[in-house]
């Protein structure tokens, strides 16, 4: 070919593939008539493959990742051959449909391929894309907590004093900015915990759940038809203030009754709104109205009067003293809507973490006064995300400084 000559795209094609083949890039360019160092370059673009520099595999005697399956089958995988199908159909100048059809796959697998496996130079090299594909299926990767008993010791700890998945990956995050190695994902905790392959915890470590599941579960929502309020002379959410709905003004609670076994025993509970602070009722023999008026106004008398603006409720029949606690106590008790739950979903969301000691099927009037003191200070020494992992005691206690101050 007569210096000068403007090469085609298949004299750079058939560069790579001999190349790829194992020929050495200065024999491949006098092959095909090309100087070295035009054939330097084409290969030097071609071979800086997305995202990762691999060795070439067919070179170096890599299996083919797009082998058969066990069953005797295609497999899911691409074969070089196909992969050849789609550089022909793209230099072409096929659409994706049409180089699927040809080979048997769906278009969707054809712009993937391309986008995953084309080379830098903005070129698909089948035999480059497939030992790119080879490196890529370098799977599956060591499971992360194996080997590290410090982190696993460390999970089990927390998930014992009821901090979720979420939260320990966030607190380690925190803690170990600079060592990704005590780093963890929330989900590489679930697997560990649901998958029975990947178990470095303790194997009976999911009871630490809130929900204390072995296994996940899809999640329905309930569309029932809403029932008929009893209280239809109190208070409405709607009629509850703006600034209840705004979490930087405090004093706004929300409760509701965590029920044991059969309904005959209940631990009532208050969170207020802006510091996510708990207040549990120890109700050991009784969760009628009289019971959880006296306890509430009991837990909430000291509280100052800025830190008891307003009490939502749901529209249990224990709750039916509403008018004396609002009389009692200066704070307004306002009732959510029928089956209405999210409209307390502060509450909702910490009775969830209270479930990691006062389970689900448990007797709560086994639980004395000592006992709901301890939970209720457990939970509120544990980090929130929401109060950017500081903790309800903390947001509390700086609040009723304020108001000695």
């Amino acid at each position: 070919m007569p210096p000068g000559f403007p090469f085609s795209d298949d004299v750079r094609f058939r560069l790579v593939e001999l190349v790829c083949m194992g020929l050495a890039v200065p024999a491949a360019s006098v092959s095909l008539g090309v100087s070295r160092t035009t054939g330097s370059h084409w290969w030097r673009d071609a071979s800086i493959m997305k995202p990762t520099k691999p060795h070439i595999g067919a070179a170096y005697g890599l299996a083919d990742p797009g082998d058969v399956d066990r069953a005797g089958g295609r497999g899911r995988r691409l074969s070089l051959a196909e992969r050849e199908e789609i550089m022909c159909g793209r230099r072409l100048g096929h659409s994706y449909k049409t180089i699927g059809d040809a080979i048997g796959r769906d278009k969707s697998v054809v712009w993937k391929e391309v986008n995953r496996n084309s080379s830098c130079d903005g070129r698909y090299y089948a035999r480059l894309a497939h030992a790119q594909a080879h490196v890529n299926a370098g799977r599956p990767k060591q499971f992360k907590l194996i080997g590290k008993p410090e982190l696993c010791a460390r999970i089990e700890k927390w998930m014992g004093d009821g901090w979720s998945p979420r939260l320990i990956s966030q607190i380690l995050a925190m803690d170990y900015r600079n060592d990704a190695n005590m780093r963890i994902s929330h989900e590489t905790i679930y697997q560990c915990l649901y998958v029975q392959t990947r178990g470095e915890l303790r194997k009976d470590l999911y009871r630490e759940l809130s929900l204390g599941r072995q296994r996940r579960i899809t999640q329905h929502k309930d569309r029932s038809a809403e029932r008929r309020g009893k209280f239809n002379d109190a208070y409405k959410i709607s009629d509850r203030p703006a600034e209840a709905d705004d979490r930087s003004v405090p004093g706004h609670w929300e409760g509701d009754l965590i029920l044991g076994s059969a309904c005959k025993s209940a631990v009532g509970t208050l969170v207020e709104r802006s510091t996510r602070f708990t207040l549990l009722l120890h109700l050991p023999a009784d969760h009628g109205v009289t019971a959880v008026t006296d306890a509430m106004i009991a837990a909430m008398r000291d509280l100052p009067a800025h830190l008891r603006r307003s009490i939502t409720w749901d529209r249990g029949a224990e709750i039916g003293g509403y008018e004396r606690i609002k009389m009692e106590l200066g704070a307004p008790v306002y009732l959510c809507d029928p089956r209405s739950p999210w409209q307390r979903g502060t509450n909702e969301n910490t009775n969830r973490l209270l479930r990691h000691w006062l389970t689900k099927g448990t007797d709560l009037s086994g639980f004395d006064a000592t006992e709901i003191r301890r939970i209720q200070d457990t939970l509120n020494r544990r980090p929130r995300p929401t109060l950017d992992l500081q903790t309800p005691a903390q947001r509390m206690n700086d609040l009723l400084l304020q108001s000695a101050a």
